[in-house]
């Protein structure tokens, strides 16, 4: 499956953006999906997982902010991101488990500030 993510950009602190992941084929019995995010000189960290039963689950830092959903029909998944701050600034990658495999989409910028 190929993922290219969409959406990112520049936000002052308290803002909001959505991000969109879109795949090159059916989502639907894809069980796991979501989003990591990556710093310059850190390791990427899952923020986000969404599975298709609708179960959901954050990073600490994120809870009660972001929102990860999915449209089966549109093949997509996205990321809602609120009142958002400069720590969340890092480049934005939606991911797709398949079996024991991990597939990245490549990244998106966000950068929160003022």
């Amino acid at each position: 499956v190929q993922l290219q993510a969409s959406g990112g950009g520049l936000v002052q602190p308290g803002g909001s953006l959505r991000l969109s992941c879109a795949a090159s084929r059916s989502i639907f019995n894809i069980n796991t999906m979501g989003w990591g995010r990556q710093v310059p000189g850190k390791q990427r960290e899952l923020v986000a997982i969404g599975a298709s039963g609708g179960t959901t689950h954050y990073v600490d830092s994120v809870k009660g902010r972001f929102t990860v959903s999915r449209d089966v029909a549109k093949n997509t998944i996205y990321l809602q991101m609120n009142n958002l701050n400069p720590e969340d600034t890092a480049v934005y990658y939606c991911y797709a488990r398949i079996d024991e495999s991990l597939y990245w989409g490549q990244g998106t910028q966000v950068t929160v500030s003022s």
